[in-house]
């Protein structure tokens, strides 16, 4: 089931990285759910975002915790 929701987060992160704002809360929720090593995926995923769109590195800050 967590696969999952890896897998939704993903696809929720890419339909949103048009809107900063949303994809920050987004990010947010993700930390919540996902399991440890899910996260360190996700952060990979998410730098790949960030090099098409350099204005989403904002929500880096939430990924340090």
């Amino acid at each position: 089931m967590s696969r999952a929701m890896f897998e939704y987060t993903k696809t929720v992160l890419k339909k949103v990285s048009f809107d900063v704002s949303l994809f920050c809360k987004e990010v947010q929720k993700a930390m919540t759910r996902l399991l440890p090593y899910e996260i360190e995926e996700l952060k990979v995923f998410i730098q790949s975002l960030i090099l098409q769109n350099p204005e989403l590195n904002q929500c880096l800050i939430y990924l340090k915790a």
